[in-house]
């Protein structure tokens, strides 16, 4: 059980007043945002607690409200900062000390989780979330003795508490007491049937102490009745039925576990090692390569697949990957021996006496307790304080690279979709990638968290004079089109400018226009000739280098397949003979103009920035994120681009920070995203 489902956040989401002097229109603003974390729209919520701290900053209220709601989207970092930002204006908000002590608990930072639920129990000595949560904090400092005092208190206060007997159950079985840990634990069943912990201890005692596989079965499928969509509980009841021989069974929950996390690499890796033991060894060999696209230093699948590669008379493979297990355990003498053993059914008989005189000079020198692999020397040893994981860039930057190399089962409608902005928004897996450049369009995709485009002045400007046929908008979200009307008034537009010109002395403004039409009909190649027109007649039309940046950038994409929505054009031409990169380089000349003619445009280098970083080129983008949030500190989606290069430089702690800033700035995929790099 992981240390986030063992606490327990007992906040009580009241809703009060605020102080006499607060004006009309905060109020309102706090309720409808306090209104929207009761229905779990906590994204939403914390939109409206913004625009409250903007005006009041000084005001406890709606930092701490903004805390719960991050807290509720597994945004840890961002609520404990709320929290401390709440404390700081109102020391006597109860709550605020239990949400900052619930943060800083899920974040392994107990001894100062115990620091705030003591100060909240000197307000409310009586609170049973606080006692609980202190009891938990202690037991995971070492402190079983503190512990154990803190659960009488809170057993004594509230007798009829389930979960309390379950949380001493715990200790005591740290403790070593199995008999005292199954009577908590009965008791606890005796009180609340639907206490699934408590069939999942007593399964585990059952397997642990007595191999009593069958009544552990028992308690399992229990636990399946109650919380029928956990994957993790029909892996452990596979492995229940393989040990009680019902291999179908065991088969059955292993594929139903995937059906419901097609990426989980324990039911692929146990399912692997099943179907290898039944000898249906292809299958075996595609499981434990799965796990291996999934993490490619999995050692045990590298090992395992090696065995069953050589099986099936592919030597090679087989020994590619235990040169790689090798390297990564040069003292491991199974290793050597197994490839030892493919060697010599190769015939490379030299290779192989080497590798078994190896394997045997380590077996007689070293005395190997348990396997590098397959044993339990994993966890460093503690010193009875709490272990805060820590992670080196290394790891970081690999489990980073899965998360935007898997395909997962998102759809991109997702962030768009009003309904899929509501709720625990962290459980729902979005396409980890950059967010996209700023486009100007005629057309944006609205949401609750943003109703319409973003504000750029040379857009206005132009807006204001109503010398284009249809209103600019700004936006990176433009929707597709597939509506064949629209497309028809986009082709008639330009007939109507081509006309026009061709009357007319031209102007700046009508070939910037009739681009504009093309960039909707995704005819990048005549918007892009437009826009050269426009700037030989203007050489400082900010808005024509920008949309021309833009223009080059799509064609790019367009070019490699990467674009979502290209749609045909009636009037389309064969692309310009100019590279991919040549490209690239004029999309970023087309910005550097725009930044030398309107040094505080963020959009300019945020855009900047996105195709600096789809380049590779992170530590310019990085540069480039810098100045834009310097432009405008609010400015979500360059907070979440900025957390995302971090991570794909290795830097976890100024990406946690990034992305839960995102996140409160409307940003949906950054709580996602921080609850899967926070994973264990």
């Amino acid at each position: 059980m992981t240390r986030l489902q063992r606490i327990i956040p007992s906040i009580i989401f009241s809703l009060f007043a605020l102080a006499a002097s607060a004006q009309i229109n905060t109020d309102q603003v706090l309720r409808i945002g306090q209104n929207n974390m009761f229905l779990e729209d906590y994204v939403l919520s914390i939109q409206y607690f913004n625009q409250v701290i903007d005006v009041k900053p000084h005001l406890a209220r709606p930092y701490f409200l903004r805390a719960i709601a991050k807290l509720n989207l597994d945004d840890f970092l961002g609520a404990e900062q709320d929290a401390s930002l709440a404390l700081e204006r109102n020391p006597f908000i109860v709550d605020a000390w239990e949400v900052r002590g619930v943060a800083r608990q899920n974040m392994g930072r107990d001894r100062e989780a115990i620091e705030d639920y003591n100060h909240a129990l000197e307000l409310l000595p009586d609170n049973r979330g606080l006692l609980y949560n202190k009891a938990m904090a202690q037991q995971n400092i070492k402190d079983l003795d503190g512990a154990a005092t803190t659960y009488v208190t809170l057993l004594k206060r509230f007798p009829s508490f389930d979960g309390g007997y379950l949380g001493r159950a715990h200790l005591r079985l740290e403790q070593k007491d199995t008999v005292g840990a199954l009577e908590d634990i009965e008791k606890a069943l005796s009180i609340n049937k639907n206490a699934v912990n408590g069939y999942l201890m007593r399964a585990d005692i059952a397997i642990n102490s007595d191999k009593d596989y069958a009544s552990a079965l028992e308690d399992m499928n229990s636990a399946i009745k109650l919380q029928p969509k956990y994957a993790g509980y029909f892996i452990n009841r596979a492995y229940l039925r393989y040990m009680t021989d019902d291999f179908q069974g065991a088969f059955a929950d292993y594929d139903y576990a995937l059906q419901m996390e097609p990426q989980n690499t324990v039911a692929l890796f146990n399912r692997g090692l099943l179907r290898a033991e039944v000898h249906d060894t292809n299958k075996a060999i595609a499981d434990f390569s799965t796990v291996l696209e999934l993490d490619e230093d999995d050692y045990k699948a590298l090992y395992n697949r090696a065995m069953l590669l050589a099986e099936i008379g592919d030597f090679d493979g087989a020994i590619a990957d235990m040169n790689k297990v090798i390297n990564a355990f040069p003292d491991f003498a199974a290793a050597y021996f197994l490839r030892y053993d493919i060697l010599r059914r190769k015939g490379d008989m030299r290779a192989a006496q080497s590798d078994y005189d190896k394997s045997l000079a380590l077996a007689k020198t070293r005395v190997q307790t348990s396997s590098p692999l397959f044993g339990d020397v994993d966890a460093e040893q503690t010193d009875g304080d709490e272990e805060q994981t820590t992670y080196s860039q290394d790891q970081v930057k690999r489990r980073f690279t899965t998360l935007t190399t898997i395909a997962d089962n998102s759809s991109p409608e997702q962030v768009f979709n009003n309904k899929d902005i509501r709720g625990k928004v962290q459980d729902r897996n979005f396409n980890i990638e950059l967010e996209p450049i700023f486009a100007i369009s005629y057309y944006t995709s609205p949401t609750e968290l943003k109703m319409s485009g973003d504000y750029l002045r040379e857009v206005e400007d132009i807006n204001q004079t109503r010398t284009l046929r249809f209103l600019l908008q700004v936006t990176n979200h433009e929707p597709a089109m597939t509506d064949e009307e629209t497309a028809a008034t986009h082709f008639n537009s330009i007939n109507y400018y081509t006309s026009y010109l061709a009357d007319h002395k031209p102007r700046a403004i009508d070939y910037l226009g009739r681009a504009m039409d093309y960039m909707t009909l995704r005819d990048y190649d005549h918007a892009i000739a437009d826009l050269d027109r426009a700037i030989e007649l203007t050489p400082d039309f900010t808005l024509a280098y920008l949309i021309r940046a833009n223009a080059r950038y799509m064609n790019t994409r367009v070019a490699n397949g990467t674009h979502d929505d290209p749609q045909p054009s009636q009037t389309a031409v064969m692309p310009v003979s100019v590279s991919r990169s040549g490209m690239i380089r004029t999309a970023i000349a087309d910005l550097d103009s725009v930044i030398k003619l309107s040094p505080a445009m963020p959009i300019a280098y945020y855009n900047k920035g996105v195709i600096l970083a789809g380049e590779g080129d992170l530590t310019s983008a990085l540069a480039c994120f810098n100045k834009a949030i310097e432009l405008r500190p609010d400015f979500g989606e360059a907070y979440y681009n900025r957390g995302y290069v971090y991570l794909s430089l290795g830097n976890r702690d100024a990406a946690f920070s990034d992305l839960s800033r995102a996140g409160g700035l409307g940003i949906v995929p950054s709580y996602n995203l921080l609850k899967r790099m926070s994973a264990k």
